[in-house]
């Protein structure tokens, strides 16, 4: 009896498992227009108006500074909505019809995400393109020995819906039986590797 009850308990052990998350409700920042963030760099064009060109930084406060136009905010704000504020702004001093804005993004800095627990090479990590799970995974090296990867964790703060705790089985997106876990990760997130 003894050797079925060990039997049965290892056979549970390795099954496969299948977390019942909404995947589809996450957001994919891949299909969506970039949002800017802290250290991003940008270069501002006012067409026929080089005076009021300028490259910024945005600081860490969500703002940037250009010229006649002072301080606008640009964190969390998408390059067109930036460049609709810059072009009201501009409006009130420079009558020219002609005077078109544009922001193009020259540095992405601002996409950061963190990988903790068990895996090789944990901590903060940078990308000047979004990324998925298991791309997330093969920055840190991968899960340790002693990991649990068919428990990984993100957890994602979102101020509009409070933090998630996405459930994440890495091996079944490996062997592709659950590739609508390897979601791509959103700037803030951190993996959890058990």
């Amino acid at each position: 009896m003894l050797p079925l009850a060990l039997l049965a308990g290892g056979l549970s052990a390795c099954a496969t498992v299948h977390h019942t998350y909404d995947y589809a409700s996450e957001p994919d920042p891949r299909k969506q227009e970039y949002t800017l963030g802290a250290a991003d760099a940008l270069k501002i064009n006012v067409w026929k108006n080089p005076e009021l060109s300028a490259e910024a930084i945005v600081r860490p406060d969500g703002t940037i500074s250009l010229p006649l136009v002072g301080e606008i905010p640009a964190g969390g704000r998408t390059p067109r909505e930036l460049q609709m504020a810059i072009a009201q702004r501009l409006a009130t001093y420079v009558k020219d019809e002609s005077a078109a804005v544009t922001v193009a993004v020259v540095g992405v800095n601002s996409y950061r995400f963190v990988v903790v627990g068990n895996v090789e090479h944990g901590g903060t990590f940078t990308s000047t393109h979004y990324l998925t799970v298991t791309e997330a995974m093969a920055m840190a090296g991968g899960p340790t020995r002693f990991a649990e990867p068919e428990q990984i964790i993100i957890i994602r703060p979102d101020p509009t819906r409070g933090t998630r705790r996405i459930p994440v089985n890495y091996p079944a997106i490996l062997n592709g039986t659950r590739p609508e876990e390897n979601v791509a990760l959103i700037s803030g997130d951190t993996v959890y590797v058990p």
